[in-house]
């Protein structure tokens, strides 16, 4: 009988090491979940082999464009959100962004502010150009969120909130309640306000007053410590 390959998350990462662009598998392979998720993750592609068919050099496949190119969108969730933020990081996978998850990684009860401040720091470093927050209700964090620097989260329960908030506001965290939303609710609150753009013109113009709020604010929180 002859054994089976195993495609571990070592060998994703080995293959992108050398330059990868695809990992070929076929019907004696088996693949962890954890190397497809970093194959996801690092761009390389798992391509299925058809029996007693000759395996393709990876570098004479045809190319897909790497996620690294993509924008990146952080997402995370206390115990709350966390049932909600698992069925959506495939689903803004699929509209084309990379995913950065920044836990909760369980169900176990935890605090939201950890995790809101995780999303909120990437978007304010500039890691990842929108984040995502969940947690029961969605306004919690959002609270939290926007007490970084340079982060303008909106807790947005619909599609015309979730509209307004970037053509408006160039909101950059959105935050979601687990415990009120449900799946295709979500998706497309998430698309509506992934996909939007801010209108600028006279939004702009407003937009800049709260950025001169924030920052005498912080200059004055500054100065009083």
């Amino acid at each position: 009988m002859t054994p089976k390959r195993l495609v571990s998350e070592q060998t994703i990462l080995e293959a992108a090491k050398r330059g990868d662009e695809a990992v070929t598998i076929g019907s004696d392979s088996i693949v962890t979940d954890a190397a497809k998720d970093r194959a996801k993750q690092l761009g390389v592609r798992l391509v299925s082999k058809k029996k007693d068919e000759p395996v393709v050099p990876s570098s004479s496949l045809p190319l897909s464009p790497k996620p690294a190119s993509a924008e990146i969108v952080a997402i995370g969730s206390d115990h709350g959100g966390f049932a909600l933020k698992n069925d959506l990081k495939s689903f803004v996978e699929g509209l084309g962004y990379r995913v950065v998850d920044v836990g909760t990684y369980t169900d176990k009860a935890c605090d939201y502010p950890d995790f809101a401040y995780g999303v909120a720091r990437m978007v304010s470093l500039g890691e990842a150009s929108k984040g995502i927050m969940i947690d029961a209700v969605g306004i919690a964090s959002a609270i939290a969120a926007n007490k970084v620097h340079g982060v303008r989260a909106a807790c947005c329960p619909d599609e015309f909130s979730a509209r307004s908030s970037r053509e408006h506001n160039n909101a950059n965290v959105l935050t979601l309640g687990g415990r009120i939303l449900g799946l295709e609710l979500a998706k497309s609150i998430v698309k509506v306000w992934l996909e939007t753009s801010f209108g600028g013109g006279r939004h702009q113009k407003r937009l800049d007053k709260i950025t001169d709020i924030e920052n005498r604010s912080a200059g004055g929180a500054a100065s009083s410590s």
